[in-house]
């Protein structure tokens, strides 16, 4: 007799080694622990396997998990996909959504891999600016959705996570020593005010080794060590290293990563707006819980 797999049972299968543990896995698929536990359980009892290991402080995945993990993903992207197809019809157009080049990576090309799969006919206009930017061009209509960083967030925003800002240079780079410190950034930067205020309080003095409104220009002048820079921690490119200052420079903070949406009524965009939200709500698990 031919047995079939339980795909909501795999979802959250999926949820769990994505996020880290059961607690996380739950909020992301809007159910209870026990509910996420126990599809869990019975998937374990259909393929006669383990594939939790429960025995140390968190949850692992053990050798038939990581296994059925390659399997499961995609059978559900087939699964999306074909949903998609067949009840997305009638969903077609253009959706813009506007991102800081700095926290593109790594959610947004999931997000527009899962979007694209349920629907087909729809096609996501991206945007990358500066927060100011995106910001002035949401509040005027020209655009669907936003992610922005920000120190807080605005009325009919919501804030998704909360990422460290880090001071970076050239790999071994040394001109992160000099004084006054030479700084690079784009003119609408959000976090070139706060940078400049904090070494200001920390009695540093800086100056400005070049302004431009090119991200790549940024990019080349710092990894030739003639300046140094912020961004959020994880968005640097690999030719970037994070200095280790050892408190010569002043400590930074975190910054807020904001969503703005609009249309609630519209489906697709509700749908891309849970998408954002369970891509960094899985970018902020750290650990098995």
């Amino acid at each position: 007799m031919a047995r079939n797999l339980d795909l909501t049972a795999l979802r959250s299968f999926v949820a769990v080694a994505d996020t880290g543990g059961v607690t996380k896995a739950a909020g992301l698929l809007h159910l209870t622990q026990s509910a996420v536990s126990m599809q869990l359980k019975r998937l374990e009892e259909s393929l006669d396997a383990a594939l939790l290991d429960r025995n140390g402080r968190g949850v692992a995945l053990t050798s038939q998990g990581e296994q059925l993990l390659s399997y499961a993903r995609r059978m559900l992207v087939l699964n999306d996909e074909i949903y998609g197809k067949l009840t997305s019809i009638a969903y077609e157009g253009e959706v813009t959504l506007g991102v800081p080049h700095d926290i593109i990576y790594p959610v947004i090309p999931q997000v527009l891999r899962r979007f694209a799969a349920a629907y087909p006919r729809m096609r996501v206009q991206l945007s990358s600016s500066f927060t100011s930017k995106l910001l002035d061009e949401y509040r005027r209509g020209a655009i669907d959705m936003i992610l922005t960083t920000e120190d807080s967030v605005g009325q009919d925003g919501e804030t998704l996570t909360a990422i460290p800002l880090v001071w970076l240079g050239a790999p071994g780079g040394q001109v992160w020593k000099e004084r006054p410190l030479r700084l690079a950034y784009e003119h609408r930067c959000i976090f070139r005010g706060f940078v400049q205020r904090r070494l200001d309080e920390a009695g540093i003095p800086w100056e400005m080794a070049v302004e431009s409104h090119s991200s790549r220009t940024i990019e080349a002048t710092v990894s030739a060590d003639l300046a140094v820079h912020t961004m959020l921690a994880g968005a640097e490119p690999r030719h970037f290293e994070r200095i280790a200052h050892g408190g010569a420079l002043p400590d930074l903070r975190d910054f807020n990563v904001n969503l703005y949406h609009a249309d609630t009524q519209n489906p697709a965009l509700r749908d891309l707006a849970g998408f954002i939200r369970d891509g960094f709500y899985t970018l902020q698990a750290p650990s098995m819980v």
